[in-house]
């Protein structure tokens, strides 16, 4: 190729290498470099022979065969590496030019990049990119934040590569987030839920084996069935499929051999730390990631088996096994609801504290294709904010108040059983444990306010009149008997 490319990338991982295929697929030209530089020499002479891909050995040669406005991706390691490149780039770009880091990156990494690559003149995009390997190829779920004035120049291209929804698949699931870290901070929240979807799902599974001792066929079937109506999601999709696979070597379904110890790239745990640090209660991905925590410590787990007892020969009828399935069923998709609850009242509450202007049916509409928690449940998502835009928790909008008023008896009996047969199922019941009290007029923290006020004199407010109050308990208090 002469003439220059409309768009660079740096990093040429599966994921990197994968959504540049995809940018060129859509009609756009591309430079590659890679700071392994048979990397890219092993790309162009590879997948991208053919094609309108120019390899480039260095940095500098890679923003020389950029037309400007010049649009350059990473996709690179999130932390250190990518203030390496930033730094690497800010002397070679001019004005106007635009740095994208397309990593999974803390939002206040974005925060702090984007006012530094503007205070050099340039535009910076921090773009969450969901969908793995296969959606960077076919087409991902993106979530761009920054510079407002770097959207319109990155719009095409992204809006061009991004999955499509809609009855005509014509709206792309990339829209912009807002300004600073929005973007990331929406990825972040996308993952957090992901976390909690993923946990659910397997305790629906635990439920099903440990009550009626399902097959991995008939699981097979359940899943199938499940995915055939409200519930229908990519996970649930690849749940159903993971049952189907044999191990044609040693015998018997693959799922039966993993080890069951889980581990976690730390995008729960970044949601979890930030709702604490803005006081919201995003209870269901949080005890997800301890779910993960306790499944890692196998060993101790073996070894209390052997010394902790569950109910003793406990017996529960779980009555009709079609009726019971449909409870499990219902109780999953009244927790997933309590779960988006929680994932949306967090972005509201960190657009408050940002002064972000997030629209929440877009981020609905960013996650209905190419990422992981794609599903149909999202349509209805993106409905309630779009005829109330200000609704303050999704359990309020009246096809999800329905639904999980529907639910109740079901997803209380799966809890109840659950803590009969001993069976731990923590999602479950935080997510109940959530509902219960966002319904609940009024909560014990009035004891826990006079415990607090009685032996560190914090105060407490009244119900009957204004104002901070102290009392001192122990003068006041009925002596003990002696």
């Amino acid at each position: 190729m002469s003439e220059l490319c409309d768009f660079g990338l740096i990093g040429l991982a599966v994921m990197g290498e994968n959504l540049a295929l995809n940018v060129e697929s859509r009609g756009f030209s591309v430079a590659v470099f890679n700071r392994t530089v048979a990397k890219v020499d092993e790309f162009i002479e590879g997948r991208a022979a053919g094609k309108r891909f120019v390899g480039c050995h260095s940095v500098e040669d890679l923003v020389r065969n950029l037309v400007r406005p010049r649009k350059v991706m990473m996709l690179v390691k999130a932390g250190p590496a990518v203030d390496e490149f930033i730094d690497k780039l800010i002397p070679l770009l001019s004005p106007g030019d635009v740095i994208i880091d397309g990593g999974n990156t803390h939002f206040a990494d974005t925060e702090r990049r984007t006012q530094y690559v503007e205070s050099k003149g340039l535009l910076f995009i921090g773009t969450g990119v969901s969908g793995g390997e296969e959606g960077a190829l076919k087409g991902p779920s993106m979530m761009p934040g920054g510079s407002p004035a770097a959207w319109p120049l990155v719009q095409p291209i992204f809006q061009a590569i991004a999955a499509k929804v809609g009855p005509q698949e014509d709206i792309p699931c990339c829209e912009w987030v807002g300004p600073g870290g929005a973007g990331h901070y929406v990825k972040m929240v996308h993952n957090g839920i992901e976390y909690g979807d993923m946990q659910l799902i397997c305790e629906a599974y635990a439920m099903l084996k440990g009550t009626l001792d399902l097959s991995n066929d008939e699981l097979y079937d359940v899943f199938d069935e499940w995915n055939r109506g409200e519930l229908q999601s990519y996970l649930i999709e690849i749940t159903r499929d993971i049952f189907s696979v044999v191990d044609e070597e040693a015998g018997g379904h693959v799922v039966d051999k993993i080890l069951d110890s889980a581990g976690a790239k730390g995008t729960g745990k970044w949601m979890s730390q930030l709702a604490l640090d803005l006081g919201v209660p995003s209870t269901l991905v949080t005890m997800a990631v301890f779910a993960r925590s306790l499944s890692a410590l196998k060993e101790a787990r073996v070894r209390a088996s052997q010394i902790l007892k569950g109910p003793i020969g406990a017996m529960v009828d779980v009555g009709d096994r079609k009726a019971f399935i449909e409870q499990v069923r219902q109780a999953l998709y009244a927790s997933k609801i309590s779960s988006y609850a929680q994932g949306f009242v967090q972005l509201q509450a960190a657009a408050a504290e940002h002064k972000w202007p997030l629209n929440y049916g877009d981020c609905a509409l960013l996650w209905r294709g190419g990422c992981i928690i794609r599903a149909r449940f999202l349509d209805w998502i993106k409905d309630a904010f779009t005829q109330d835009p200000n609704l303050e928790n999704l359990l309020l909008y009246p096809h999800f108040t329905r639904v999980v008023e529907d639910a109740q008896p079901a997803w209380r009996n799966v809890v109840i059983t659950a803590t009969q047969l001993g069976i731990p199922v923590p999602a479950f019941s935080t997510a109940l444990a959530y509902y219960d009290g966002y319904r609940s007029p009024r909560l014990p923290a009035n004891l826990l306010q006079a415990q607090r006020d009685y032996f560190g004199a914090h105060t407490y407010r009244r119900i009957d009149m204004p104002g901070e109050f102290h009392t001192e308990w122990l003068e006041h208090r009925r002596p003990p008997k002696a």
